[in-house]
């Protein structure tokens, strides 16, 4: 009988041991469940800087509203508040509250905080509430495609918000109420509350100043244009970081429209990452670069007779009457076709291909961002002597613009293709650094003596070619410009074209590149040197004075002249005489209209565009 109590008592004592130090803290835990009621308070959700400190997205205070139906006296008020302050159904409010057997009923989330306050303020019995986070965009409608934006419970969904969305979370706190078992507030009950801790705030690349420069040029291209689309993309190409990425069309930030699912993916998807182009010429400066750096094009003389033919087929160059012979600081400055066929053919598919995959075409450049495309590179062992020929100019391949501004980055800065970001440090609330960027160098690209002489020519583009309109004086740039065809259904859709133009400043020093993308301008005036080109030279002017740099657009000293049903061989004499630029629409003999118009009055070299009969 000892033997047997003493093994009772034991056994007693071991269970006892279990129930209070092993599941101890599992029973008090489940225990508090019924003893307490708890709300959740919201962490606050990091912050979003640019480089310079500027807030991008931060939080606004909001109320999420609860009943508990036990708690409520008069169901019939309640009901009645609610539903009047909150635009909700009195009836459907009213059975909740008096039929549904929970001890807590949502009633709605994200009120404004008059609203919230209003209701507060009348002391309902059995409403509770707690003081919720709302990400608020202070810029609006600024950076929408980079930002991204977070639903309801404030999760990133897509942009910096969502690739982000784990640092900027924070861990959420919480209040708690003792209850009865019917889960109503006990009397001279005392709510503790446990404070969440916020979110890691992030600093961007983006400059908020350099942001709305590009902001202002593709709305005010857009505008002119009517196009369907234009894009920017501002890189610092000393580093990577990505300055400035603007695109319209556009949305408010502080009102999604989050009813109409196909507009909201359509506007918040940034192109400049996900979506492809044809690049045109702006292409040629990668040719180019690759060529030079095999020792090839430098001594020799080209002919264009205005095409080519390769395998059979003829080539166009974009001046139907051709150029004649050029050198290759000719052949960049007029933008020929034929040059850059030339370059391509001499190079043969295995030079051309190594450059082109060392300029990273053809595959992700590993930016800090959801979706990002690889672009479209035939298979080397596909290509036809035809297709190395149009590749050469800027046909038969599609480009990201990101790949495009880090790669001509590389050809500027020296030769060194690096890694673009956007978040350039993270750092937990408390200011604790957790990430810092450290600029990532992925490989040499070009010798810095094939870089320097890249420079000159694209220098030579816009102080004596196509790419006039961005000049600046006092901030030299140097550029490509670009108009590309595009294709639908498998063939070219005609009078749809990509306009573009990229340029670096100051080019022979150089910090800035710009990438300026108009799509699908309208009417008949379509080429990158009118319709892309000035809005890059406007912001470039604009980075200068932001620099503290005197820069300004050269003044205007040159009228247009008349020259309507002149033919197309005089007309080109009187504008190379008055040091005017020309893009010719049409492959007739005779000058039918011009733009801009007789009379307009132009800055030396600008481009102006001749329609033919």
């Amino acid at each position: 009988m000892l033997i047997s109590i003493a093994f009772f008592f034991c056994a007693l004592i071991g269970r006892l041991f279990y129930i209070q130090v092993i599941d101890g803290a599992w029973l008090q835990a489940k225990a508090a469940e019924q003893w307490y009621r708890d709300l959740p308070l919201k962490a606050a959700r990091g912050i979003i800087y640019d480089n310079s400190g500027i807030i991008l997205a931060e939080n606004q205070d909001v109320y999420s509203i609860y009943v508990r139906p036990n708690a409520v006296k008069d169901a019939s008020k309640v009901a009645s508040v609610l539903s009047e302050k909150l635009n909700l159904s009195y009836e459907k409010l009213y059975t909740r509250i008096t039929t549904e057997r929970v001890s807590e009923i949502t009633v709605k989330k994200a009120v404004d905080k008059a609203t919230g306050e209003s209701i507060r303020m009348m002391n309902l019995d059995g409403v509770y509430f707690t003081v919720d986070l709302k990400r608020s965009y202070p810029e609006s409608a600024l950076l929408s495609q980079v930002l991204g934006f977070t639903n309801i419970d404030n999760v990133g969904q897509n942009g910096i918000e969502g690739y982000y969305d784990k640092y900027l979370t924070g861990t959420d706190g919480f209040s708690y109420t003792a209850t009865d078992i019917k889960g109503k507030e006990l009397e001279n009950n005392v709510t503790k509350y446990v404070p969440g801790i916020p979110g890691c705030n992030i600093k961007l690349s983006i400059n908020a100043d350099l942001q709305s420069f590009a902001e202002s040029a593709v709305m005010d291209a857009m505008a002119e244009w009517q196009s369907k689309s234009a894009s920017m993309i501002v890189m610092d190409c000393t580093t990577g970081g990505i300055v400035a990425a603007a695109i319209t069309p556009s949305f408010d930030l502080n009102n999604i429209p989050r009813d109409d699912i196909n507009m909201l993916n359509a506007l918040s998807k940034n192109t400049l990452i996900v979506d492809v182009y044809e690049p045109g010429s702006t292409f040629k400066t990668f040719t180019a670069a690759t060529a030079l750096e095999h020792g090839i094009g430098e001594d020799r003389t080209y002919y264009c007779p205005g095409y080519h033919i390769v395998d059979g087929q003829r080539i166009k160059c974009w001046k139907y009457i051709g150029h004649g012979s050029q050198d290759l600081g000719d052949g960049f400055k007029n933008s020929c076709n034929c040059v850059f066929m030339d370059l391509a053919l001499s190079l043969g598919t295995e030079r051309l291909y190594d450059g082109l995959e060392n300029f990273g075409f053809g595959q992700k450049t590993n930016v800090d961002f959801y979706g990002e495309s690889r672009g479209i590179l035939m298979n080397e062992k596909s290509v036809k002597t035809v297709d190395l020929a149009r590749i050469g100019f800027g046909q038969a391949i599609a480009v990201t613009p990101l790949q495009m501004v880090t790669a001509f980055s590389a050809v500027v800065n020296g030769g060194v293709l690096y890694e673009p970001y956007f978040v350039e440090s993270i750092d937990s609330s408390d200011g604790k650094n957790i990430y810092t960027h450290q600029k990532t160098e992925v490989r040499r690209v070009i010798s810095e003596e094939t870089s320097a002489k890249m420079r000159n020519y694209l220098g030579l583009v816009v102080s004596d070619g196509s790419g006039k309109k961005a000049q600046i004086e006092g901030f030299p740039v140097g550029g490509k410009t670009g108009t590309a065809q595009k294709y639908a259904s498998g063939g070219i859709a005609q009078g749809k074209y990509v306009s573009s133009f990229i340029g670096a400043a100051p080019i022979n020093d150089p910090k800035y590149v710009v990438l300026m993308i108009v799509d699908e301008p309208g009417g008949y005036v379509y080429y990158g040197s009118m319709t892309a080109t000035p809005y890059a030279g406007a912001v470039f002017g604009k980075i200068a004075n932001y620099l503290g740099i005197s820069a300004k657009k050269e003044e205007a000293t040159i009228e247009m002249p008349e020259l309507t049903d002149v033919p197309l061989a005089q007309a080109i004499a009187i504008l190379n005489e008055k040091g005017l630029y020309y893009e010719l629409a049409g492959e007739g003999t005779e000058v039918i209209s011009t733009v801009p118009v007789a009379g307009t009055m132009l800055p030396s070299g600008d481009a102006v565009l001749l329609r033919l009969s």
